[in-house]
């Protein structure tokens, strides 16, 4: 009895390890125990990118789901989105206010439902290239992607109506570019000229919405206090123009629209190949309208702006002379962008007598922009000219993407709102830093 009872002891781990199913304490599939958590990340065996790895979904917890909405979203991008309506509302030739904040959260959630709506469109594709994502994954249903697409548009629209019936306008053209493009037109040659639309269309919604809340007809900053007797008018502006006149027409931020549009069409084209890989004359291309597009915004800023009279000749705008930029029939202030003009002011009133004034440091302000523009988006397409492989294609993408924060407040500067311009700078460490943890792409 004690030999038949050690004899059936030493089979039992044997015994244990042949059960068909769930004795160990671990599924059985096909004959095999299921592999550990750490063995199947992203659904791909391991050979996702870092920042896109995720355990099962089977037992996740709050944590998995955020990370799983955070990759739809790609949130890293997210901080190229507010710098659009800072520029346009510069390029009409006003301060942010609160017509410029509503025309931020609708670009907000106009992005996101375009982000959401696109891996909903294009799940069965990202089931054999990008299993890893999070549709194909099984960490989001495509309803619920669906469904959130649809949400922030109607949240993004009614923003916009809340900044007035031309915001809402131009809200709703964006809007229809943005689902036009992930359901049809991303396949189609027409794909980059629909994403440089809508980038367009994003600036026009900040200028539209920042003009109308300040011509009155929508919600607007409350009106100026009335000057005391003897008191001494401001020499210069801090930020962009806050003539008592009405603000410059939208269409006034279309050269910026249009040029910020030029650089998203170079991105999407570029973007289009990020899976194969295999393309070294659009790389090379888009590398030289980027060039040129540094190079236009350094050379037109000291052209005279739209709407703007002709500036006065040296003696009109000495220092003893005085003015009002708003009465037409007296010498208005040279340009604040025009290097070779005799600057507003020496000093700003109230402040430090040794402090230089906004427009000083607005010429090397563009220039270092630009020169962060070319720095963030030249070396990484460079190297997918080289080398066009899927993952340095991938990084020309999101050079590209980040690079439109230093060219959204390049585009700022040159209208004259260099504190717009620093504003929107200030998000580029965020959005490196989160780049590092989502991918953009």
């Amino acid at each position: 009895m004690r030999r038949l009872l050690l004899s059936a002891l030493g089979a039992l781990p044997a015994a244990l390890r042949a059960a068909p199913a769930g004795l160990n304490g671990r599924a059985v599939r096909g004959g095999r125990p299921a592999a550990a958590p750490d063995d199947g990340l992203s659904g791909t065996g391991g050979t996702a990118p870092v920042p896109d790895r995720h355990r099962p979904s089977p037992g996740r917890g709050r944590g998995d789901t955020v990370r799983a909405w955070t990759e739809l979203f790609r949130v890293s991008a997210l901080f190229s989105v507010p710098g659009d309506a800072l520029a346009g509302a510069a390029a009409v030739g006003r301060s942010p206010g609160r017509g410029t904040a509503l025309a931020i959260g609708a670009s907000l959630c106009l992005y996101e439902a375009g982000m959401a709506l696109n891996d909903w469109a294009d799940r069965e594709e990202d089931a054999l290239d990008r299993p890893h994502r999070p549709i194909p994954s099984g960490r989001i249903s495509p309803s619920a992607a669906l469904g959130a697409a649809g949400a922030l548009t109607a949240a993004g629209l009614a923003l916009a109506a809340r900044a007035g019936r031309p915001a809402l306008a131009v809200a709703t053209g964006l809007a229809a570019t943005v689902w036009a493009y992930d359901l049809h037109l991303k396949h189609t040659k027409a794909g980059p000229a629909a994403m440089a639309a809508a980038r367009s269309l994003d600036l026009l919604l900040g200028a539209t919405a920042t003009a109308t809340s300040y011509a009155g007809t929508g919600p607007g900053p409350r009106a100026p206090r009335p000057m005391r007797l003897g008191a001494v008018p401001p020499t210069g502006p801090d930020n962009v123009a806050r003539a008592a006149g009405p603000a410059r027409s939208p269409l006034a931020a279309l050269p910026a629209a249009l040029v910020l549009g030029a650089h998203t069409y170079g991105v999407t084209a570029v973007s289009r190949h990020e899976a194969q890989g295999g393309s070294t004359a659009v790389p090379l291309a888009v590398l030289a309208t980027t060039t040129a597009l540094a190079a236009a915004v350094l050379a037109t800023h000291q052209r005279q702006r739209p709407g703007e009279p002709a500036r006065p000749g040296p003696a009109a705008t000495a220092p003893g002379s005085s003015y009002r930029p708003d009465h037409p029939h007296r010498p208005t202030a040279p340009s604040m962008l025009d290097l070779g003009a005799p600057l507003p002011g020496t000093y700003r009133p109230g402040h430090h007598p040794h402090r230089p004034t906004a427009p000083a440091l607005t010429p090397l302000l563009l220039t270092a922009f630009t020169g962060a523009y070319l720095r963030t988006a030249g070396p990484p397409l460079l190297h997918a000219a080289l080398n066009p492989s899927p993952p340095l294609t991938q990084r020309a993408v999101g050079g590209g993407i980040r690079a439109m924060i230093p060219l959204q407040a390049a585009l700022a500067a040159r209208a004259g709102a260099p504190g717009s311009g620093l504003a929107v700078m200030a998000l580029v460490p965020l959005a490196r830093s989160l780049a590092r943890k989502v991918s953009p792409t």
